[in-house]
């Protein structure tokens, strides 16, 4: 799999970047995004999910694990796993439903909580800090992106 690798210097930039990924996905997919705690995961997401549509408040879903959102495409499920501790907790919150639907995409933060579970189709990003206002996307090739 070959991969992109993009610095950001602004949170705008890294918005512009989850644009980018929009237009070049369709659902149904997964992506899964990492990084340390305060890299940009939520700018990123926010952005993902502005790009596809979505009108409402979006936050983080660190307390409640997944928020569900309306698109053009179905839904965009918004996972973060970072509070799962136990299989049987994501199994619990009904997550094999989330990613078997043919009409969504799913975003998935701190997806090492449950990599056993995630099929090897997934659309992997990782964001890092380069500096205070640089972060380092890299993600794999989609569509003619090169």
């Amino acid at each position: 799999m070959k991969f992109v690798e993009k610095i950001t210097h602004s949170e705008e930039e890294t918005v512009g970047v989850a644009q980018e990924i929009v237009k070049a996905i369709k659902a149904p997919a997964i992506l899964t995004l990492t990084g340390d705690l305060g890299a940009g995961k939520t700018v990123f997401s926010r952005g993902f999910a502005r790009a596809l549509g979505v009108t409402d408040h979006i936050s983080s879903p660190t307390f409640t694990i997944v928020q569900e959102y309306d698109i053009p495409q179905g839904t965009l499920y918004h996972m973060d796993l970072y509070r799962i501790s136990s299989d049987e907790e994501a199994i619990s919150f009904g997550i094999e439903e989330f990613l078997n639907d043919p009409h969504a995409i799913n975003l998935i933060e701190w997806p090492q909580r449950l990599e056993w579970l995630l099929p090897e189709t997934v659309i992997p990003i990782e964001i890092s800090h380069v500096s205070e206002f640089e972060r380092k996307l890299r993600y794999p090739v989609l569509g003619g992106e090169e």
